[in-house]
């Protein structure tokens, strides 16, 4: 029985440690604290001060996390290409859309 107790105890541990992984790289794909001081997120600021240009801005952070993903950070920096590919549809939906 103590055999069969353990072996719970550690799979209950992995299971914590993998969904606080999960946790931290969900954070640091969608919401990284160094992003954020003050009460104004970075993408924000960025975003008011390249006005037009702020699509261009998403594109190029596309373009850099798919070019670097098998090199740096893997899964991460997918998932930070589709955070930005939909920050991008949400900027232009609608404004290049034709009526056919």
């Amino acid at each position: 029985m103590t055999d069969y107790k353990k072996m719970i105890e550690e799979f209950e541990a992995e299971e914590k440690a993998k969904r606080e992984q999960a946790r931290k790289q969900s954070d640091m794909v969608n919401n990284p604290a160094h992003y954020n001081k003050s009460g104004i997120e970075c993408i924000d600021a960025i975003a008011a001060a390249t006005g037009e240009g702020f699509e261009y801005y998403l594109q190029g952070n596309i373009l850099k996390y798919l070019w670097r993903y098998r090199y740096k950070n893997g899964s991460e920096d997918l998932k930070k290409a589709q955070w930005y590919l939909s920050r991008l549809i949400e900027e232009v939906e609608g404004c290049y859309d034709s009526d056919s």
